[in-house]
């Protein structure tokens, strides 16, 4: 069996120029910006849309799921700011798994994140369509039609609104990276501000009886709970896809990763219970829009409720906006290793951005949000991303034992346990989501690997210049920065 071919993190650095100006990109983005970014890709539809799922899972308890899926993602973060410090390309968790296990893992981790991606940002976007609706009715006292405002599979034709905000996203990415950054600032702040009223308003009329029975399903409903809550949570590694475009990336990458997972936890915890102990759980849950449904409730009026649901709309357009600016980062660094078609790493000169990538993900996203109903994928997203998770923990560990001399700035405390229970986590949350999810995402990973090798394998960059690459040999690389 031939040897994986390695890619050594210095290699890496230089081919993206990540330590001087890279590739094409502009360094842009400081530590406020990526903390926004952060936020702006996580806090969206998980709180918004997602959260009646939990609760109808967990009850009140689903402040341990929250907790519980915030400890598996803290463990992972961990390794991502690690790994985030110390090879600071566009390429992310790809990068990561190159350098750590490989050309072949690294091409099923990008073909993952194809999944990741591809999927929240298309149920963002239906998300984002929801709360549009709840906007216009409290406004006008009207609705969309509903035929233009849900897919085939709800009955409609066309979900026109999700269209339009992948659209809106894409024309803003392809502006340039500093406007994006703009954008996600304005409206990261605007969200936090909303759900911080939020608090104020549930906590205002809060019960202690709402919180009775704690948890009504018990442990295998916290368990379900922490499966639903984890999509809460996407979207926090799309940080280190920045790392081209960052001022400062060794340094500001670990630092933006950290306190976003601190202060998205506390605001998911706060506004769970100010959700639940100001209506009940029974209330909250499978309720579409149910924030503005609280609200409503509390004040006896649909003002507080359409200030909610403006919230809604531009918070989960920020992580839109994020996460299509991470794919679109993502696959740039497959195709510059020749993994994928050499299209989506063309940066225009004048905005430095890929432009031609950008529209081809916005089209391809458009197409299952506009028509497609997500729910039957939902679970394959998440075990797609526990996977890339998985693979980012393992990698840390790998790069320790290959490259203990490699500029670190920032290193995963309690190593190697740390890491370790990233894993075990990931594999805990894979169990919940089923066994028929696991044969569908073996499915996938196949698919995957004949593409692999029907394509990526033979025009990879690395066997042309180096046929095959070994560990040993990349230990061997001289350190390019």
């Amino acid at each position: 069996m031939p040897a994986p071919r390695i890619k050594s993190p210095h290699l890496l650095v230089a081919e993206s120029g990540a330590d001087r100006e890279g590739h094409g990109l502009r360094r842009t983005m400081g530590l406020f910006q990526l903390i926004c970014f952060g936020v702006g890709a996580i806090v969206g539809t998980g709180i918004f849309v997602g959260l009646s799922d939990s609760v109808a899972q967990a009850g009140p308890a689903v402040v341990v799921s929250f907790v519980l899926a915030a400890l598996t993602c803290v463990f992972t973060a961990f390794s991502f700011a690690e790994l985030g410090g110390a090879i600071p390309v566009s390429g992310s968790s790809y990068s990561f798994a190159y350098a750590g296990l490989g050309e072949s893992t690294a091409f099923l981790v990008g073909w993952c994140l194809l999944l990741e991606y591809g999927v929240s940002v298309s149920a963002v976007a239906v998300g984002w369509s929801q709360y549009v609706n709840e906007l216009l009715h409290s406004l006008t006292g009207l609705r969309l039609p509903h035929a233009l405002s849900a897919g085939p599979a709800d009955h409609g034709v066309l979900n026109l609104p999700a269209v339009i905000v992948i659209a809106l996203a894409a024309v803003l990415l392809v502006r340039g990276v500093r406007e994006s950054a703009r954008a996600t600032a304005a409206m990261a702040a605007v969200k936090l501000v909303i759900l911080v009223a939020f608090c104020a308003i549930g906590y205002s009329a809060f019960k202690d009886g709402n919180l009775t029975p704690f948890s009504p399903a018990g442990l295998g409903g916290i368990g379900a709970g922490t499966t639903a809550a984890f999509f809460s949570y996407i979207g926090f590694d799309a940080i280190t896809t920045a790392g081209e475009e960052a001022k400062n990336p060794r340094r500001d990458v670990p630092v933006a990763i950290m306190v976003c997972m601190g202060l998205v936890t506390l605001l998911y915890c706060a506004v769970a219970v100010a959700a639940i102990g100001a209506v009940g759980g029974d209330r909250v849950a499978d309720r579409p829009a149910a924030l503005s449904y609280v609200v409503n409730e509390v004040t006896g009026s649909g003002v507080g409720g359409g200030v909610i649901a403006f919230g809604a709309v531009v918070a989960i357009a920020s992580v839109v906006l994020a996460v299509m600016y991470g794919q679109t980062r993502i696959l740039m660094s497959m195709s510059r290793d020749g993994l994928i078609p050499r299209v989506f790493e063309k940066v225009s000169p004048k905005t430095a951005t890929p432009v031609a990538g950008t529209l081809i993900v916005a089209g391809v996203f458009a197409l299952p949000a506009a028509f497609a109903s997500l729910d039957a994928v939902m679970n394959l997203c998440t075990i797609g991303t526990l996977a890339i998770m998985a693979v980012v923990n393992i990698a840390v560990i790998a790069l320790r034992r290959r490259e203990p001399g490699l500029s670190r700035s920032f290193r995963v405390p309690l190593y190697p346990v740390a890491p370790l229970l990233g894993v075990a986590f990931c594999l805990y949350l894979g169990y919940e989501t089923g066994w028929r999810t696991w044969l569908q995402f073996a499915g996938f990973l196949v698919a995957g690997l004949l593409v692999y090798l029907a394509y990526g394998r033979r025009h990879s960059t690395l066997a042309r210049t180096a046929p095959e690459v070994t560990p040993d040999a990349a230990e061997r690389e001289p350190q390019a920065v």
